[in-house]
Formats: structure tokens, sequence, C-alpha cells
């Protein structure tokens, strides 16, 4: 039978130890059907067969971004980016017009807000943006999505101008005059902020409180958050991407993309979890997770992991350290705020093993690490080895003594080096001024952590960073020189793909079906503009996606 596809005249990258290398291959029926030379491989073309020139493009398999927030990033595709902004001019003369544009919104809202947006040691209060706007809701969030600052109308608009409770490990700043004073730190404190938005919050409830919508959406908010999902969607597979790991999940955002596979709209394979609570009782877990699961196993809609926070970020002083913070963040011996009491947070580690999840641990502090560490080798204790392949995600700072138990554990670092301060992303000296000089040798050690033999897999925590491949690339294989306190922590071009490839592939239990190319393999392709291998390092980012195909399906063509 002729192929349905086939890509000729490429540099593929297979993962396939028995063939590393090849020019071409064939697709039908959405598999991958034969690889080899482009003589051997063109023989296969029919009348029908649709022809892809790699014009000496890299061809490997499609990027799986394992860490990423779907439902969230497709939306701040619409908002206002204050990325690369400084200073209160700079900020009115972005913000105002926008306003202005938006006037049906009932908070305008922005994101990308750096934390030294007012330069360094200057917080940003409700007044500075009520010099912006005061007559309309304002708000905007950090890069991180672990602040956001509101401005007065915002803060009356959701009653927390006074203050109020709130879970454990986030926090409304209160200022001298005993009201907040803008600053509202984790989900707990500013989802009221986020119920405001075009989509009401429902875009963020995954990851706020892992629950649906209350009332439920009606027909028409559905309808306009599946579209704002397929565009997201569609702005990956511009990418190259053909699957995604959600790290925030509800039955909710399940049903939206289940909708979209029966509508032909869902352009990449989606991992959604179970989100655990701090607040939350191990016996929610018990009660709602493998009913979530049971009911979402298909081959691009799956539920099967469980996703919690451990910490917060170390910009705001909510990760967990294992001793204070230096400087005015360490104030009152500030070691970050506990989200889990870590009696807590061991019990539901070992519940959710024991029920068969694999865990994803936000953890960015080396207490933090240490912690989630800790919690799953409690869970090992507890309902023995098995093959679980459970994550810590982002990993920003270990302490030295932990990062063997990575590897002696079989836990995987779920990394991403562009949130690196050497990832070309973030102002370079951001990050250090909060560390002590000692702790900078387990800072975004990506290298010295695979050198021990644990897995690697890298991501982008999309919209923390725009979901591009490409830069995260650059980030890992031509990071800044940061001087000789930091270590030199540089990923080969081969480990970096591996990791955004093969090994996302491996994390997911879909190691026998995707992640290489190779006869029987899904056809989840990605066709580069150039050959990677004959890139300098810092000029990754002049490669781009120019063809996408999931499940044997084109997703993305380049235009032109």
């Amino acid at each position: 039978m002729p192929a349905d596809i086939i890509i000729h005249n490429g540099s593929l990258i297979t993962f396939d130890e028995a063939r590393p290398q090849a020019q071409a291959l064939a697709i039908q029926g959405g598999m991958i059907a034969a690889v080899g030379s482009d003589a051997e491989i063109l023989a296969l073309a029919g009348p029908e067969t649709r022809l892809i020139d790699a014009g000496g493009g890299t061809v490997l398999p499609g990027f799986i971004d394992s860490h990423v927030h779907l439902f969230g990033g497709s939306v701040e595709l619409d908002c206002l980016s204050l990325y690369g902004v400084k200073g209160l001019d700079a900020m009115r003369a972005a913000i105002q017009p926008y306003a202005q544009a938006n006037p049906d919104d009932a908070l305008v809202f922005c994101v990308m807000a750096d934390y030294d947006i007012l330069g360094t040691g200057h917080t940003l209060t409700r007044h500075d943006l009520d010099s912006i706007l005061a007559d309309r809701p304002l708000a905007m969030f950090a890069p991180d999505h672990h602040t956001v600052w509101a401005n007065t109308a915002a803060l009356e608009a959701t009653g927390l101008l006074q203050g109020g409770e709130v879970d454990a490990g986030s926090l409304i700043v209160l200022g001298e005059d005993g009201l907040a004073n803008g600053e509202l730190l984790e989900p707990g404190a500013y989802g009221p902020i986020l119920g405001l938005t075009r989509h009401g919050g429902r875009e963020m409830l995954g990851l706020t409180t892992g629950k649906d919508p209350e009332p439920p959406a009606t027909p028409d908010q559905r309808a306009r958050d599946k579209d704002v999902i397929a565009r997201g969607l569609a702005h990956c597979a511009a990418q190259g991407i053909t699957g995604l790991h959600l790290m925030d999940g509800n039955r909710y955002q399940l049903e939206l993309l289940t909708e979209l596979e029966a509508e032909g709209r869902l352009l990449c394979r989606c991992e959604v979890p179970f989100h655990m609570k701090g607040t939350d009782p191990v016996e929610r877990m018990t009660a709602e997770a493998p009913a979530m699961r049971a009911a979402y196993r298909g081959d691009k809609v799956r539920c099967n992991h469980l996703k919690m926070f451990i910490d917060g970020v170390i910009e705001s002083g909510t990760a967990l350290m294992l001793r204070p913070y230096p400087g005015e963040l360490g104030a009152n011996d500030n070691t970050g705020d506990e989200v889990f009491t870590q009696e807590h947070f061991t019990a539901c580690c070992v519940e959710a093993d024991r029920l068969g999840f694999q865990i994803a641990v936000h953890a960015i502090g080396d207490a933090g690490v240490r912690r989630t560490i800790d919690a799953f080798e409690a869970a090992r204790r507890a309902n023995g080895t098995r093959d679980s392949r459970h994550r810590i995600e982002h990993i920003e700072v270990i302490h030295p003594d932990d990062i063997p138990r990575l590897a002696e554990l079989d836990i995987v670092a779920s990394l991403q080096p562009g949130h690196a301060p050497r990832g070309h992303v973030f102002p370079p000296g951001a990050v250090g001024q909060y560390l002590h000089p000692d702790q900078i040798v387990g800072a975004y050690a990506w290298q010295t952590i695979r050198e021990t033999g644990a897995r690697v897999v890298f991501s982008t925590d999309w919209p923390v960073i725009p979901v591009d491949v490409m830069p995260s690339l650059r980030a890992a294989i031509a990071p800044l020189d940061l001087g000789p306190d930091w270590p030199d922590q540089s990923q080969s071009l081969m480990d970096t793909l591996a990791s955004y490839t093969r090994d996302n592939a491996w994390v997911e239990f879909n190691e026998d079906s995707k992640g290489r190319l190779k006869v029987g393999m899904a056809a989840d392709i990605a066709v580069l503009s150039h050959d990677l291998t004959a890139l300098a390092p810092d000029d990754i980012t002049q490669a781009a996606a120019m063809v996408t195909i999931m499940d044997g399906a084109v997703t993305y063509q380049r235009p032109g």
C-alpha cells in the first residue's frame, strides 16, 4: 500500500539505536511505516502520497513539552505582556492604550511583570498601579505565576482590600495602613482576582483549586474556552510540538480537550493531572483521582499523573529553604512558606503511589526538594519499589548531598532551562541576590544531576516562559556565563533533544509508541528549517518548525 506521507531529503535524528540517522521516512495509517534512504523511501510513493521535502533540515520525533499550563498559556496569548518593561512611565505607556482598546474587560490584566519592574529593591504596590489606572480594576501576573499585583479597584472588587484568610503558603501582603498593599502571593491569595478575567478564572482553576467551575460553565463559556485552547494548541504545533504534559488539572479541562478531539481540533496529545492541594484531605484523592483517571485513558487525552506543590518561588521568598534567605528576604528568619505540612505531604505521596499514580511535585528551594525526595522515599518504603517515574518539577536549588539521591531513588528531574538566570530569558543577576554563595553550586544544576545517572526531561512551564522550543534549546546548550561562582551546566545538543523528545515520551510511559523515528512508532514528527547539528549553539534559534505531524496528520505547515 502506498505511503500517505513521505518526508525526504532530511537529516533524521531517530533516537533508534539500530538506525540513529537516515534521510527519509514514510507514514501510513498514522504510524511510521519505513525509515531509510531517499531512494528506498521514495519508492514507496503512490499517486496520492504527500511528499514533504525537508530541504536538508533536521527531522526528529515531535517535541513534547512536559510541563505546561495549557489553558492559562492559551489565554495569555491575548493578554498584555510587560516582558522587558521597566519603570512606571513605561508601564503607563503600555497599559493605558491597552485598557482603552479593551473597554469591556472587567479586569485590565497584564502578564510577565518582572519582580524588579520598578528596579531592584522597589516593591510594586496598589498605589503604583492606581497612578496608572485608578478607575478600573488592574492586575498583573509575575512571570512565575506565583505573585499578582492589583490596584485598589481590583482589591475592592474582590473583597481583598481588608485582607482575609487564605490557604497555607499564600499571603495577602498588608501595608502599614492595615490594608492590602496590592501584592498577593500564591493562588490562595490571588484566586479571586483571576475570577475577573475574560474567562472568569476558569483558565486557572486547575492550578488554584484543582476543581471544576462553580457554577458550571454555560454553553457559551465552554465554546469560548474551547476556542482559546484550540488557539493555544495551534501555537504549540507551530513550534514542532506534538505532545503536552499539563501541570494543572480538573475534569473541566479534560472535557474540553475531549470535545476538541471529537471536533478534529486537538493538535497535540495532552496529559492532564489530578491536582491535589495542601488543604485537601487524603480522602479526596482516594475518592476522586482513580475515577478521573479511569474516565480519560485515550492516546490523545489522558489522566495519568498527580500534581502537588511543596513550596513557592525564590523571588517572593516562598520557596522552602534549609536556612533563612539572605538580606531583606530573610527577615524574621524567613525560610519560605509551607504549602503542605510534611506529615500531610508524605501521606499524600504514599497514597498516590499506592493508587499507582505518577507523582509530579513543584519543588524549587533546597528544603522543598529535600522534603519531596524524603516523601518519595517514604512511599517506596510503604508500598515497595515499582516503576513509578515520579518527578520533581523545577529543582532550582538542591543541596549537593541530595543530588545523588535522585538517581538512587529513580526520581526524574523535570527541568526548565529557560528559567535559569543563565537562560537568556530572565535578568541574569536576579536570582543570585536571593541565594547564599554556597547555594550556587546546587542552583540549576542540570549537568551535575545528569552526570549522576538521573533521568532529565526538559520543558518550559508555559506561560512562565514562551512555549517556543528553540529558545529553550539555546538556554540548555548555550547558557550565559555568569562568572566563576556559577558552575558550567551546559548541555550537549543530543542530550537536550533527547530530553525534549525521546525522554519525555519515556516519562509518560509511552517509550514503546512515541519518541523515536522507528517503524511501528506513532507518526509524531517535527521537520525543522535547519540541520541543528550544523548550527553553532548560539545560533540554534535560527531554526524553526517547517512542518509538524501528529498521529500521521499535518498539524502545522509554515506558510510560504
